[in-house]
C-alpha cells in the first residue's frame, strides 16, 4: 500500500532540508606600491594556486584592478582578508583585499 504523507509531514521535510552555505568572493584590488612577485607568492602560499594560476591572476589584478581569486564560505573569506593585510603590511604593500556575496 502506498504512504500518502499528510500536510504536517511534507512540510517537516521541507524544513529539514538543508540550505546550502552561501558563498563569498574574496577580491584583490590592485595598487601602484604592491609588487607582482608579492602577489603571486601569496596566492601561491596562502590560497595554494599554481604558478601558472597566480601568474595569471596577478596580471588580472593589474589589468582589471580587481580580480576573484577564490570562493568560499564568509568566515573563511573574512580570515584570507585578514591574512592577505597581515602578510601585506609588514612588508611595506598596501594590498587590499575584500569580500562580496556571491
Amino acid at each position: 500500500m502506498p504512504v500518502v504523507l499528510t500536510e504536517p509531514e511534507t512540510q517537516a521535510q521541507a524544513r529539514a532540508v538543508p540550505k546550502p552555505i552561501p558563498q563569498w568572493k574574496v577580491l584583490l584590488h590592485n595598487d601602484e606600491i604592491t609588487t607582482f612577485e608579492f602577489v603571486a607568492e601569496l596566492l601561491i602560499r596562502l590560497f595554494h594556486k599554481s604558478h601558472t594560476e597566480a601568474a595569471k591572476l596577478t596580471l588580472e589584478v593589474h589589468e582589471c584592478e580587481v580580480a576573484c581569486i577564490t570562493i568560499t564560505t564568509q568566515e573563511r573569506a573574512e580570515l584570507y582578508v585578514e591574512q592577505v593585510h597581515s602578510l601585506a603590511r609588514p612588508r611595506g604593500f598596501p594590498l587590499t583585499a575584500t569580500i562580496e556575496p556571491e
